[in-house]
């Protein structure tokens, strides 16, 4: 929001010599974000001359100049650039005659641009300045020739400072506006922000009588939502006011255009300019219509289908079911709130004008705003909340302005108004709430005073149980007893708040789930791997590939509106997504990789229907039944963990003669640190995937229930994410493997006495798993076996065809002494029973 000076002393008592950098300061502490400061970018001497004559004189060129003389300083009286009081200036303009009054800029004066004026030799005469237009000076767009005072109705003494005449000495400070604080894109709110901050008096535009802006009766105007959303009626007031007789051309004064130029908006004419000033003094949009081109009276409605119209920036909009539209007997003549329509725009025929003044449903005009693109100044303001007590006021004070700058007449007997009674709840506020709220010792006048600065209504009086609050009509951000703590810890001063970080209520935290996916990635981390989130979309294709077993058909959630139209499915699996990241680093030359991702994967089940129309109300906690639906309209969500690893583990180096590429064994790594992370033991055992390779294959399990796989990429799935190479993954439900740990992870205890160790070698079956035989032996023997782990694999002389030798390093240990080695003998052959019992396992000689 720019906020002119002058603007703004209108209504707050500002320091004559206070600088744009202290009323910045001011508003800083009471809460808004200073933005930048605005001038215009001129400097004089510039002045008011009369034109005493000229001579008009064709050119080769076909152009015609005027040679004038005009008079930049009275009679005897040096001009403000030293010069004489006559100057010689040459113009192209052809629209001033004998007699008028100019703005002249001397030579030494810069206007916008910057372009310096200086006695310059043009058209066979030397220039001594020039007579400057609106647009040279920053006052429009309007280029129609040289600026005439007595167009402007100013009538100001020869040599007269002309930036001081026309308000270009004027300058803007520039805040940002948050969302909830829309009643701050006024110069009637930041005015009174500003009289909070330093105790200056504030003087309310919008104090008017009832008597005063009632408008007047006939004009037709009704209202007709038959479909509000959510329940809230698109419009509850709508004032209509008629100036007739009105002067479109007459000139916009040079003040107004200086302070819409420096709040960021372009003169467009007397009357719409009128529209825009009390727009940015009050915060209530208005819009004019052109009566003569009206059809009837006017209605409120929700648009039908297929309707379409025309706006005021020249485009055809196809309007939804939802649009809030003005119409009259023709159909559409504007979105409520957003941008009139074409067909009943003001311009320089209109004699007769329509002023309307509403209040609109804030999600409707939000919702219309971005559903067509199309932000405005009005939307900007009607979906942050404007004041429903200020339309009446800001309609009388469009009609007065039109009356006294565009020669109309009010016609204060013909109008219309729409009104519902406006109701603001109370807010209980406890008596010692904002104290423990903010950290702030206030007492309790001042919390009363506070909100009673504000605006608001406070019922209750210290010592008593707290207070009613009813907050200003202004300030519809104030709707609980948290928010009228912040505004009194705003307006108290954030400076009183202590910087000292509160102390969390015991028993808080973070929860076992969270704990142990927090483990799990940290440990992931720590092991050399780097986490690589990507997009949770992919393509049906891929979730069928790496979502099932067998690369069956799975039943995926298609979004309605996807980010990318070519992966428009959630992922069943977090594989697609490390394929991606890892194509991605290996087309810009980083082929070593080991990636890990932990995210949200989601399983739908087959036949269930997912997703839902109803949107819950804002501001409005939904209740248990709401809540169940909107679980109910969401997929199963599992969390995943999985690793990638391609290319070399440890490059080529000194002391290193070939790279160490990445293997299953290295995923299966990864595995065990997941495990260790989580508090459980993952088993693997052989398996097949329709992504992964034959034999390089490993479904993971915990205490028997598959959590997982691991394996090797097909080289055909591999090249089909150009990936060249070896590529191996690894998948977990993470969620269920942390399930599978328990509440509590309990360290083993540590033995003090020494171990036993002892290896087996096993010829049994080649089709028999080396991770059943491994259980076979942990099942026979017994507690005193400490750990298992599979040394060798060995096929071939020495070995019968068809079967392989298996050797296991075993080592044993007890709790309270030490083992001999005929304990450790016994523990390994009851061991070696059960699996020639299991397999028909014998031991190798």
């Amino acid at each position: 929001m720019r906020v002119p000076l002058s603007w703004l002393r209108e209504y707050v008592d500002v320091p004559a010599d206070a600088a744009p950098e202290d009323v910045l300061a001011a508003l800083v502490r009471v809460g808004f974000e200073e933005e930048d400061v605005h001038r215009f970018e001129l400097q004089g001497p510039i002045v008011v001359g009369e034109v005493l004559e000229f001579v008009e004189e064709p050119q080769s060129n076909g152009k015609t100049i005027r040679w004038c003389q005009v008079r930049v300083a009275p009679d005897g009286e040096t001009a403000a650039d030293g010069g004489d009081a006559v100057h010689g200036i040459v113009c192209g303009a052809r629209n001033f005659f004998v007699g008028d009054k100019v703005v002249v800029t001397l030579p030494g004066a810069v206007l916008p641009g910057p372009f310096p004026i200086a006695a310059r030799k043009t058209y066979g005469h030397v220039s001594d300045g020039m007579i400057a237009s609106a647009r040279e000076l920053g006052l429009g767009d309007e280029h129609n020739g040289i600026l005439r005072l007595v167009e402007l109705g100013i009538d100001a003494p020869v040599g007269t400072d002309a930036i001081t005449l026309l308000g270009l000495d004027d300058v803007a400070v520039e805040i940002n506006v948050t969302p909830d604080r829309g009643y701050a894109l006024s110069i009637r709110g930041v005015a009174r922000e500003y009289s909070h901050s330093t105790g200056a008096a504030f003087r309310d535009p919008a104090e008017r009588t009832w008597e005063d802006v009632a408008p007047g009766a006939g004009f037709p105007v009704s209202a007709d939502d038959l479909a509000p959303i959510r329940g809230r009626a698109g419009v509850t007031e709508f004032v209509a006011r008629v100036v007739r007789d009105v002067d479109p051309t007459k000139p916009t004064p040079a003040w107004m255009i200086s302070r819409l130029s420096l709040a960021g908006i372009r003169s467009l004419g007397i009357l719409i300019d009128i529209t825009n000033y009390v727009m940015l003094e009050l915060g209530q949009p208005i819009h004019g219509y052109d009566l003569d081109k009206l059809q009837g009276g006017i209605t409120v409605r929700r648009a039908t289908p297929g309707e379409k119209l025309e706006t005021l920036d020249g485009k055809v909009r196809t309007l939804d079911v939802e649009d809030l539209l003005i119409t009259d007997d023709s159909g559409p003549i504007g979105l409520a709130g957003v941008m009139g329509g074409g067909t009943t725009e003001m311009g320089d025929a209109t004699r007769n004008v329509l002023i309307e003044a509403a209040t609109f449903d804030t999600v409707s005009i939000a919702r219309t705003a971005r559903r067509h693109k199309l932000p405005s100044e009005a939307s900007r303001r009607f979906e942050r909340g404007v004041d429903p007590l200020v339309p009446f006021v800001a309609a009388r004070r469009v009609a007065d302005l039109m009356v006294e700058y565009a020669g109309g007449t009010s016609d204060d007997a013909y109008g219309a108004a729409l009104f519902a009674e406006v109701f603001i709840p109370g807010i209980e506020l406890p008596p010692t709430f904002v104290q423990r709220l903010i950290g702030v010792d206030y007492t309790p006048g001042q919390i009363e005073a506070a909100l009673r600065l504000i605006g608001c209504e406070v019922v209750g009086a210290e010592g008593s149980e707290g207070w009613q609050v009813i907050p200003p009509s202004w300030r519809p951000d104030l709707t609980d007893k948290w928010t009228l703590a912040e505004e009194v810890a705003r307006i108290e001063g954030y400076d009183r708040i202590p910087s000292v970080l509160p102390l969390p209520p015991s028993g808080r935290g973070l929860t076992a789930a969270q704990q142990g996916r927090r483990r799990v990635a940290n440990a992931l981390a720590a092991a050399g791997f780097v986490e690589t989130p990507s997009f949770g979309f992919t393509t049906e294709d891929q979730n069928d590939l790496h979502g099932s077993a067998a690369g069956e058909h799975l039943p995926s959630v298609k979004l309605a509106n996807p980010l990318d139209g070519q992966a428009p499915f959630l992922r069943r699996s977090l594989v697609p997504g490390l394929l991606q990241v890892a194509h991605r680093n290996v087309s810009r030359g980083f082929t070593d990789l080991s990636l890990f991702e932990t995210g949200v994967v989601f399983l739908p089940k087959a036949g269930a229907q997912y997703g839902t129309s109803f949107v819950p109300p804002l501001a409005v906690r939904p209740d248990a039944a709401t809540l169940a639906e909107l679980d109910a309209s969401i997929p199963p969500q599992h969390r995943h963990v999985a690793v990638l690893l391609t290319g070399s583990l440890v490059v080529k180096q000194p002391g290193i003669a070939a790279p160490v590429t990445a293997d299953l064994a290295d995923a299966l790594d990864a595995v065990r640190t997941i495990a260790a992370a989580a508090g459980v033991t993952i088993d693997v055992a052989q398996g097949q995937r329709a992504a992964l390779h034959p034999g390089r294959t490993g479904v993971l399990s915990v205490d028997g229930t598959e959590v997982g796989y691991v394996g090797e990429l097909l080289p055909a799935v591999a090249e089909a994410s150009d990936l060249p190479g070896r590529v191996i993954v690894a998948e977990l439900d993470l969620d269920l493997v942390l399930s599978l740990a328990g509440d509590k992870v309990v360290a083993a205890s540590l033995s003090g006495f020494p171990a036993a160790t002892q290896d087996v070698s096993l010829v049994l079956g080649a089709d028999v798993p080396a991770a059943e035989v491994r259980g076979a032996l942990v099942s026979g023997a017994g507690d005193l076996l400490e750990s298992v782990r599979l040394v060798d694999d060995y096929r071939g002389q020495g070995v019968p065809a068809g079967e392989k030798s298996l050797t296991f390093a075993l080592r044993f240990r007890a709790p309270d002494r030490t083992l001999t080695a005929a304990e450790a003998t016994e523990a390994k052959l009851a061991g070696v029973a059960v699996a020639t019992e299991r397999f028909g396992a014998t031991l190798r000689e």
